[in-house]
């Protein structure tokens, strides 16, 4: 079996086992197990375990970025936003123990070393998520643009944190579909009205 091949399979089995047991089930004496593969081998394909999760959040952030890629522009960027807010809420939770061991990486990943390949998967997110917003403020400059995409991406990120979990069903009033939302629309709210001074 080709290198490819084997790291492919391994990386299917890996995102089934955290699909199906949640992400303290992808351990490398697990995923042996899973796989028939052994430790060895497992580390002669990735390295390390940090590097096979890595595989892993890059696949999840693909899909994300092709289902947004989905979203059919139309004639109001406030409609294109939520669409893609939307789309972004409803994958987060259909697939909650991909999207927490995506966020988990992240938030204890101060010593990560980010491959290429995966950093530019972040940024044809940000620029997905830019496209619109530069047609709702057309007067913003570019660098501040860009710095307002991050914020808002990183802020949806973190609340996307809530929506794998029950953290917010002890609030009776707070909608899991409609949280991301309302963050969405009231940034973009301050947007205009800060580019309007």
């Amino acid at each position: 079996m080709e290198k490819d091949d084997i790291q492919k399979r391994l990386l299917n089995i890996g995102r089934q086992l955290v699909q199906e047991k949640g992400t303290d089930a992808l351990t490398v004496r697990k995923l042996s197990e899973a796989s028939g593969c052994s430790v060895g081998a497992i580390y002669n394909q990735f390295n390390n375990m940090d590097k096979f999760i890595m595989y892993q959040n890059y696949m999840t952030l693909k899909t994300l970025s092709k289902n947004l890629a989905q979203v059919e522009r139309s004639d109001d960027p406030y409609a294109d936003m939520n669409n893609m807010v939307q789309i972004f809420v409803e994958y987060v939770l259909k697939n909650k123990n991909l999207w927490y061991l995506l966020y988990r990486f992240h938030l204890h990943g101060e010593k990560q070393e980010f491959a290429f390949f995966y950093l530019r998967q972040v940024v044809k997110i940000l620029r997905q998520i830019s496209a619109p917003i530069s047609e709702i403020v057309p007067d913003m400059e570019r660098p501040e643009r860009v710095l307002s995409t991050q914020v808002l991406w990183l802020t949806l990120f973190a609340l996307s944190a809530f929506l794998t979990n029950n953290v917010l069903d002890s609030l009776a009033k707070v909608n899991k579909r409609s949280i991301c939302q309302i963050l969405l629309n009231t940034y973009i709210a301050g947007l205009t009205v800060l580019e309007q001074k």
